[in-house]
């Protein structure tokens, strides 16, 4: 019982603190089965597939079906006095209780192409609705891999300043030592303090900085924020990819999300200039009824008695003159196509300033990562040589303190150079209308 109750225990920590180590990929997996983002996208185009429904049905005919009751007034009923007769003769009794039953079919015949317009412009809308929901699907894709890159940033940048504090503990007991043997005086032993005291605030920064990216990283996946996830922290593979700007910027006009829905709306734009212009066209509607009435007004004398009829035909309705009404409609129609040809021209401009841009970024990441990369071998080759000569006190703690401060930055550097390019080349693809995901 006992045992039962500690693998209980066990297992309630384990799920509030998960060992897993996400990889990027299962980052990315995570973060878009839970992103509301996608959801709200998703039931956008859910809610345009609708739209199309509902514009084909009109199409279609009309089934609707009318009942009502109604309670007239008693007054006298309708006789006839003739002079060879005494008494006047009734007509027809006085039915104060009407039971009405209609059935009514309709179908449009000729609308103007309004209808074959809307349903047209309908799944038009559709398609921009599927081209916005895959670049948010893309969009969140890159917020995932930027929460975490940031959080490898982090943790990379934390495990070297804990890896220094440990190394500059180690020089304070050795100095420690050299001052009691006199090799060393007590400013070179204040100095070596004030370095680690310097480093433990760094440490507390870090240590706050990898909570807040770790809570981002969360956020961004759908997870609790107060988790404690990790990450699988291995260094990126860098891949030297012959990346052209002029085939990432064809790419991009031809590809990208944002273009494939403006032009998606552009076309539904058209369709809805067409449908404005329907009402310059009559309307011609096929109409069937069947009444089923007591009394049924259709046949005399009245009885109160529930009897059918039905009437069929075909009705025409056509605006002759409404003052520019329907002008009107068409005008705003053409402007609102207007503005949405114009705004893609813009997108177009925006797209080929936001590739140049992202390509330049990415050329100057890689760059930074050779520099970076050679700046860490000098830094780590001559920390080892004044590390030695400190020991024989060769160096003075001045030289020490020197070289680690030097060897902490060139690691900042390598790192924040490395999570650059990730950053950079999936800005880039991106930017391309590549998937990123």
């Amino acid at each position: 019982m006992k045992k039962a109750i500690i693998l209980l225990i066990l297992l309630g920590l384990a799920d509030l603190y998960p060992q897993h180590k996400f990889t990027l990929e299962e980052s990315i997996q995570v973060g878009l089965k839970n992103s509301k983002n996608l959801k709200i996208s998703q039931s956008k185009l859910l809610g345009s597939e609708a739209k199309i429904s509902e514009t084909t049905s009109q199409l279609f005919p009309r089934l609707s079906f009318n009942a009502g009751y109604t309670r007239l007034s008693d007054i006298p009923p309708f006789e006839v006095k003739l002079p060879v007769l005494p008494a006047p003769v009734k007509i027809e009794d006085i039915v104060l209780n009407n039971y009405s039953l209609k059935l009514s079919l309709q179908q449009p015949l000729f609308t103007g192409f309004r209808l074959l317009s809307l349903r047209s412009a309908s799944e038009k809308f559709r398609d921009a609705f599927a081209a916005d929901y895959n670049k948010d699907i893309n969009e969140e894709a890159f917020n995932i891999i930027n929460a975490y890159w940031n959080y490898f940033k982090a943790q990379k940048l934390k495990n070297y300043i804990d890896e220094n504090l440990k190394q500059e503990d180690a020089h304070l007991t050795d100095t420690k030592n050299f001052l009691a043997n006199d090799l060393v005086t007590k400013n070179d032993l204040l100095k070596l303090e004030v370095q680690y005291a310097s480093l433990r605030l760094k440490q507390i920064e870090a240590e706050n900085n990898l909570n807040t990216a770790r809570a981002l990283f969360n956020k961004t996946l759908g997870l609790p924020i107060s988790d404690q996830t990790e990450i699988a922290e291995a260094d990126p593979k860098i891949e030297i990819m012959q990346l052209n700007y002029d085939s990432l910027l064809t790419s991009a006009l031809q590809s990208r999300f944002e273009l494939l829905a403006l032009d998606s709306r552009v076309q539904a734009g058209n369709e809805n200039v067409s449908a404005a212009a329907s009402t310059w066209y009559p309307s011609i509607y096929l109409f069937s009824d069947y009444y089923y009435n007591r009394p049924n007004q259709r046949i005399m004398p009245t009885i109160d008695k529930f009897k059918d009829t039905w009437d069929a035909g075909v009705t025409l309705s056509w605006d002759i003159w409404n003052w520019g009404y329907n002008s009107s409609q068409v005008e705003q129609a053409r402007q609102n196509l207007n503005q949405l040809n114009t705004n893609k021209d813009l997108l177009k401009e925006n797209i080929e300033v936001e590739v140049y841009n992202n390509y330049m970024a990415l050329n100057a990441a890689r760059n930074k990562i050779e520099v970076a990369k050679t700046g860490l071998e000098q830094a780590d080759e001559n920390y080892r040589g004044i590390n030695e000569k400190y020991n024989v006190q060769y160096a003075t703690s001045t030289d020490l303190i020197d070289a680690e401060t030097s060897r902490l930055q060139s690691q900042t550097d390598l790192v924040n150079s490395l999570v650059d390019y990730e950053t950079a080349l999936a800005r880039l693809l991106k930017s391309a209308g590549k998937k990123i995901y």
